[in-house]
């Protein structure tokens, strides 16, 4: 069986998701994009297949373990084996410290950590013991909180720790698991329908590219063994840290 990416959170083309999809395909492996907005996914499927890629579209919401499974199911079933796994799961949301509510953090919560360990045990079920990567899309919150972002960070924090922990353990065993800080706003879709014109107004690559991106995560998988990369932050020349 032949070797297929696995990328779930996968929404627009131009946003990360969809950008290490097409990068992925057009490194020869057939890709299967997981998320929760069919018309989003679709338009990846297409970009991939009309560059001669293959790709399906596996609709999943993370933090449901049967549709976690249902996925790695799905691959299998079409004769392939996960080579490449990338959580991208996981939206960046600010709210004021004290109107932060019990369901408000648990929903942080449950795209991060739980969805985080989710994907990452069934990855492990389907990488080990052939080996392959795992990679886990982080933000600056992920070392850091900041003001209007106590839920977001608590969250991003803990998907992190998620990651350092099974990079311990199942490093040695071959499954390279890898952590990517992005520090700064991507030039996608959803940062142009919420912020319309503060890409532009940033400008010459003062916001970080996806396709960029999606390249980093590409030379991770493709990295030796005697040189594996854990945790690496990205940002644009400009970005203040």
């Amino acid at each position: 069986m032949s070797a297929a990416a696995i990328v779930f959170g996968v929404g627009p083309v131009s946003g990360v998701g969809g950008a290490v999809a097409i990068r992925a395909a057009a490194g020869g492996m057939p890709v299967y994009v997981a998320g929760r907005h069919p018309d989003k996914m679709a338009a990846v499927t297409a970009e991939i297949a009309q560059a001669g890629g293959s790709a399906t579209a596996l609709a999943c919401d993370a933090t449901v373990p049967a549709e976690v499974e249902a996925v790695f199911a799905a691959v299998a079933a079409a004769g392939h084996v996960p080579g490449l796994v990338v959580f991208n799961v996981g939206g960046n949301w600010p709210m004021n410290f004290l109107d932060i509510t019990p369901e408000f953090l648990e929903g942080m919560w449950r795209q991060g950590p739980l969805a985080g360990l989710l994907v990452g045990q069934a990855a492990v079920r389907a990488l080990l013991p052939a080996g392959g990567t795992l990679i886990f899309t982080g933000a600056s919150a992920s070392l850091r909180g900041k003001p209007m972002f106590a839920a977001f960070a608590s969250a991003k924090a803990g998907l992190r720790a998620i990651a350092q922990s099974m990079a311990r353990e199942f490093g040695p065993q071959g499954l390279h698991v890898a952590h990517v800080v992005i520090d700064g706003v991507v030039a996608g879709d959803r940062v142009r329908g919420f912020l319309p014109g503060l890409i532009e107004g940033k400008g010459e690559d003062a916001t970080l590219d996806p396709a960029a991106i999606a390249e980093t995560y590409w030379q991770l998988h493709l990295q030796p063994r005697s040189a594996w990369t854990h945790e690496l932050e990205l940002r644009p020349f400009v970005e203040t840290w």
